[in-house]
């Protein structure tokens, strides 16, 4: 109940936050509530994805993006991520969450999003994901960057983003 209580109040106050490119970054605010926390007490691994979730929606709604691909019966899913937690996060604490897109390939939206408590990187998490028709199917690459027409001069995936492409998609062993 209380991430829809959260996503209710993010969604007001999303639509009266400046507009930004999707080629910016987003900062969002959270404190850490009760039921983030799991039984160490202190935030839980899982809600970080839960919040990432939001981050990565306040970047498409400011910029418009969620707009235009709802306009063409499209929606994003995340395909892959990798996070590492660097110090923990206390009941009531205020953090930052920025978000932001770092490039792509012929598949997939690479995204980092990274978490900040008074200035210091709490957790990091690179986010890989890709836009599917409601109708069914994949949204080739060319057509979801015509929508984001001009791309950054600046925007180059960095070889270690396909690097840790490669290893993700790799099976482990059997368990």
């Amino acid at each position: 109940m209380n991430l829809y209580f959260r996503l209710l109040l993010f969604t007001a106050r999303v639509r009266f936050r400046s507009r930004l490119s999707i080629w910016d970054t987003s900062h969002v605010r959270f404190r850490v509530n009760p039921s983030d926390l799991d039984v160490q007490r202190h935030m839980n691994n899982g809600r970080y994805l839960t919040l990432m979730d939001l981050g990565r929606m306040d970047l498409m709604v400011r910029s418009r993006f969620w707009q235009r691909i709802t306009d063409q019966g499209w929606y994003p899913v995340v395909a892959g991520q990798s996070i590492t937690y660097r110090r923990s996060l206390q009941l009531w604490e205020q953090f930052d969450l920025a978000s932001g897109v770092i490039g792509h390939d012929d598949r997939w939206i690479y995204m980092e999003q990274v978490f900040r408590r008074d200035g210091k990187v709490v957790a990091d998490a690179i986010v890989r994901a890709r836009f599917l028709r409601k109708t069914g199917g994949s949204v080739p690459m060319d057509e979801v960057l015509a929508l984001v027409q001009p791309l950054p001069e600046s925007l180059q995936l960095p070889e270690w983003i396909a690097d840790w492409n490669e290893g993700s998609s790799r099976h482990g062993r059997e368990l």
